[in-house]
């Protein structure tokens, strides 16, 4: 018997032993057949370690479990900067028994812990998710050689989960946070059925602009089957709750090509009136459990149709609401007896023809009830029947709903009824009979020792007609007060269509105090704003310019203003602004301010203001403003980079109003702008139909001059553009070099030359999105002067001295000179001009690419006898000869590019060839021969290249229209990257992010 045991025990080990063993024998096999199956077929960069990764046959036996850490799909182009998934802890259970006698491993179950989906739709519907390479039909692989990996999955869990769904063909936005899921499937099959249940917090639903869903808890339940042949995907009795308002959905949705088909039913399920109050922001809160509510409550709807481009389901939903009520914990009054009857119905699938009915609403705070209804017939007609009545004792609301730390009191009164048809083109509104009133409102918070009081507000608005002429709206008067100082103010207008208006404000107001009172989230206000302003009059009289017939007087002053927030840390402080009011204008008669470090000085007026404000769209606001600033600092509001590795100074292109006429004279004592330092700065900035001319503009800057006139325009900005004239006098080479990216790509010798220049040259093209020139776009011309300057260092001069043996010297002097240049499709011509090298007469003619590709044709006249006892011995016997008047054309190619120059003799000969063939063709008169061919074979170099800079050009061209194109795509991203940020912050826990994730390379 012990025999027995000693053997049965032995084998168990034994077994148990060989278990644990597989692992580790079968690891390197497991792994490679999963590479390949990967790069088999994955477009896409899958990464993880794997000596990170455990395999256990204990974990989930029978099955063999791999675990690993972070692991990760990334995307290629065009979503190389997008990870389509992101976990920190992935399990996945595979078939032991397929491990040891198969070829092909089967996946029987999958854990994901702790990550991030991120699917993007592109707006030509392009996806991420799309990662599964296509296969040609002439190369598919045979039965026997085809993949039989089995994606049969018994069990799917999802713990800790976000979802980020991005689809930009649709602009839909959804973003799910904290998910946990478990389902079941048989992914192999092409009909299967979904089983899924778990929950997950809806961060944010958003559709065409518009969020429909935000901050709520989601749980669901559900079958779906799914049929991938006919991509349809049906549900039956599908359980989803938000919140606590729960309801089933039973029908399908198929995408058999680009349409949607769907045809759903939903029902309210195990719902009451506390269920639909879990929906309301605010009140779905910790303390929800604890609310004291009763009430019944039904919900159903359906959707029927197909959406397309061009078509749109019907639907129709349901929400009744009978005898509701709903208490807070700890507070002595409940809303009571709310009756809701809601329908939104649409049964022609045209979305336009969708009706609202709001047939009951009735509630009432603590015993004061408020009534209301709302009929809308269509969205074409706008035939509506509105109406909402109630009186609210503010104070009763604290005793009603949690306001910490706020007081309230007034009385608010609200009596308005709508009924008629709106329609803008026929001057026709509906009847309206509204008034609106708060009496001795107060508001105290305990942020602030004062209460804003005396808070009094009165409004009705009439028309029995309908007729737009007949509108009247009418606030006698409005006003509040803050310690010892009250704002008061009215306002009346009439007759829509000439637009007669009665206005007044008069008060002071210490922002400070108002903020403390009423805060603003991660913003700082502080100052004291005092006004005095009364206008009267109509449209009708500023469209006809008679001015007499209007009354406007009054004025307004600032004191010790600040202002700063997240956007704008710098901040802006006025120390006292004060303006006036006329009919004609607004007057800025004193502006003393500092923005962020910068102070300014202004003063000027705004013209047409009545008719901008009132007018129709095409009127102009105009305006002019004389500026002064000592010390302007321009980069302290520039866009800032959140990368310690860029340039934290950058621009944007901005589209410019159109409805603006405004001119501003500019002038400083000095101006920071990027790396540059402007003295004595002045000049003329006009702002008119969206194009932005400068005009004028002086300064003194790197040790000379600078002038120009321009123009901005960002009409389109998918290709802004510029158009600039500059006079530059004794400007620095060396500086202008450092400083202006022109200069560095189109003469990169400045930057071994010292001197000054001088210039007028006219130059255009395109901004990139950075703001600055787009060098493969520009054009210009102009006369560059230069002044005696050195050369030193200078790779072209090192390789024309090594070459010609001429002077080994490091440094050059050259005489004044003037360049002609002109720049063509990003490339800058050099008109031939001459210079002393060394001792020696020299022409330069070529031309640089914006590339930094160069090609110059260096022609210098040497005297034979410089090149010593070579010319010597060609011209022994010579009867007559006499070398000290005979000079030798040597004629140098530069190609490549300036750094790294490639210098050569025009005919590719060794140096004492060369010389010996220039002599004799000089000596037998054949001279002009031998050059005109170097003139013509550089010529023929010369087009070529510019052909290739021309080619190149239109392709960097197309790449800038191409990066401008982003900047909506850019703007969504960044939406993105906000609500990424804001996932971060929707639990305690730590989330993974782009930076976190390790390199898949």
């Amino acid at each position: 018997m012990k025999k027995f045991l000693f053997v049965g025990f032995a084998l168990f080990a034994f077994v148990l032993l060989l278990l644990a063993a597989v692992p580790f024998f079968f690891k390197d096999k497991i792994f490679d057949l999963l590479d390949k199956e990967l790069a088999k077929s994955v477009n896409a960069q899958v990464y993880y370690d794997r000596e990170e990764i455990g395999l256990s046959v204990f974990r989930s036996f029978p099955q063999l479990s791999a675990t690993m850490g972070d692991f990760g799909v990334k995307g290629n182009p065009p979503f190389q900067q997008d990870t389509l998934i992101h976990v920190g802890y992935m399990q996945v259970d595979i078939d032991i028994w397929s491990v040891l006698f198969d070829d092909n491993p089967s996946l029987k179950g999958v854990h994901l812990e702790d990550g991030q989906i991120y699917v993007k739709v592109l707006e030509d519907g392009q996806a991420n998710y799309d990662i599964a390479k296509a296969v040609e039909e002439e190369v598919l692989p045979s039965a026997a050689d085809s993949s039989s990996f089995q994606l049969g999955i018994d069990y799917i869990e999802v713990d800790n989960l976000d979802l980020i769904y991005d689809d930009r063909s649709l602009d839909y936005l959804m973003v799910l946070s904290d998910m946990k899921l478990e389902g079941s499937g048989d992914l192999t099959l092409d009909v299967y059925d979904l089983m899924v249940s778990g929950d997950a917090q809806v961060v944010n639903v958003t559709y065409e602009g518009v969020e429909y869903l935000s901050d709520k808890f989601l749980t669901l339940d559900s079958k779906v089957n799914v049929d991938l042949e006919k991509m349809r995907f049906s549900a039956e009795d599908a359980f989803l709750k938000l919140n606590e308002f729960g309801f089933e959905i039973d029908g399908y949705l198929a995408m058999p090509e680009e349409d949607i088909e769907m045809d759903l039913v939903f029902s309210g399920e195990n719902n009451d009136f506390k269920s639909v109050l879990s929906l309301v922001p605010g009140i779905y809160s910790d303390s929800f459990d604890n609310l004291t509510t009763s009430g019944e409550m039904d919900f159903a709807g359906s959707v029927n149709g197909v959406y397309s481009e061009t078509s749109f389901p019907g639907f129709q939903f349901a929400l009744l609401v009978d005898d509701g009520m709903f208490q807070f914990p700890d507070l002595p009054r409940p809303v009571q007896h709310v009756n809701l009857d809601l329908k939104v119905i649409n049964t022609s699938g045209d979305f336009d023809l969708t009706t609202i009915d709001l047939s009951q609403f009735s509630l009432e705070f603590g015993n004061q009830p408020v009534l209301g209804r709302f009929y809308l017939k269509d969205l074409v007609s706008y035939e509506m029947d509105a109406g909402l009545k109630g009186n609210i004792h503010l104070l009763e609301l604290t005793s009603i709903f949690p306001m910490e730390g706020l007081e309230l009191k007034g009385k608010l009164s609200l009596d308005m009824n709508a009924k008629g048809r709106y329609d803008s083109a026929a001057q026709i509104i509906p009847s309206i009979n509204a008034q609106i009133g708060l009496e001795d409102g107060f508001i105290k918070t305990s942020e602030y020792p004062a209460p804003i009081e005396q808070i009094n507000f009165r409004a009705e608005a009439s028309n029995s007609t309908g007729r737009m002429r007949d509108m009247n709206v009418d606030v006698p008067s409005f006003g509040f007060k803050l310690e010892d100082e009250a704002v008061t103010g009215s306002v009346k207008v009439s007759d829509l269509e000439d637009l007669n208006y009665d206005f007044s404000l008069h008060g002071a107001m210490d922002l400070a105090k108002m903020a403390s009172v009423l805060p603003l989230e991660n913003t700082l206000l502080e100052g004291r704003i005092q006004a005095d302003i009364d206008t009267k009059g109509s449209y009708d009289a500023i469209k006809n310019n008679r001015f007499a017939q209007l009354e406007t007087s009054g004025e307004m002053q600032i004191n010790n203003f600040y202002y700063a927030d997240e956007d704008y840390p710098q901040g802006v402080r006025i120390h006292e602004a004060l303006s006036n009011f006329t009919p004609q204008s607004i007057n800025l008669t004193k502006f003393d301010a500092r923005l962020g470090e910068s102070p300014v000085q202004a003063s000027g007026s705004l013209s047409d203001y009545m008719a901008y404000l009132f007018g129709e769209e095409t009127e102009s606001l105009k305006g002019n403003l004389d500026v002064y600033s000592s010390n302007f600092n321009v980069n302290e509001w520039m866009t800032a980079s959140d990368s310690p590795d860029e340039d934290t100074t950058s621009l944007e292109v901005v589209a410019l109003p159109e409805d603006i006429d405004f001119t501003m004279s500019v002038q400083a004592d000095r101006i920071i702008y990027d790396n540059l330092s402007l003295a004595d700065a002045s000049g003329v900035v006009r702002l008119k139909d969206g194009v932005l001319n400068l005009e004028g503009f002086k300064t003194n800057t790197l040790g000379g001059s600078l002038g120009f006139d321009g123009t901005y325009n960002a009409k389109d900005l998918a290709h802004p553009t510029f158009d600039m004239k500059l006079d530059i006098s004794g400007l620095g080479i060396q500086e202008a070099f450092q400083s202006f990216v022109t200069v560095k790509a189109f003469a990169p010798v400045a930057q071994h030359v010292i001197g000054n220049f001088s210039t007028t040259f006219s130059f255009s093209g395109l901004l990139g999105q950075d703001m600055m020139p787009v060098l493969s776009s520009l054009d210009g011309k102009g006369l560059i002067k230069v002044t005696e300057t050195a050369v030193r260092d200078s790779p072209l001069i090192q390789g024309i001295a090594k070459l010609t043996k001429l002077n080994d010297a490091a440094s050059l002097r050259l005489k004044p000179l003037n360049i002609g240049a002109e720049i063509v499709d990003g490339m800058l011509n050099v008109a031939p001009f001459e210079l002393q090298l060394w001792d020696y007469p020299t022409k330069i003619q070529g031309s640089t690419g914006f590339d930094g590709r160069i090609n110059y044709l260096v022609s210098v006249d040497v005297p034979a006898s410089k090149f010593g006892s070579q010319v010597n011995s060609l011209v022994a016997g010579l009867a007559g000869t006499d070398l000290s008047e005979t000079t030798i054309p040597l004629a140098i190619t530069v190609g490549g590019t300036y750094g790294s120059p490639n210098i050569s003799l025009a005919t590719s000969e060794s140096l004492d060839s060369y010389v010996a063939n220039a002599l004799k063709s000089r000596l037998s008169g054949e001279k002009e021969n031998a050059q005109e061919k170097i003139a013509a074979d550089f010529k023929a170099r010369e087009d070529s290249l510019k052909q290739e800079v021309r080619q190149k050009a239109e392709v960097a061209r197309d790449s800038v229209e191409k990066e401008a194109t982003k900047l909506v795509e850019e703007t969504k991203e960044k939406a993105v990257d906000e609500v990424k940020n804001l996932l971060r912050g929707f639990t305690n826990r730590k989330k993974p992010t782009e930076e976190a994730k390790p390199d898949p390379e």
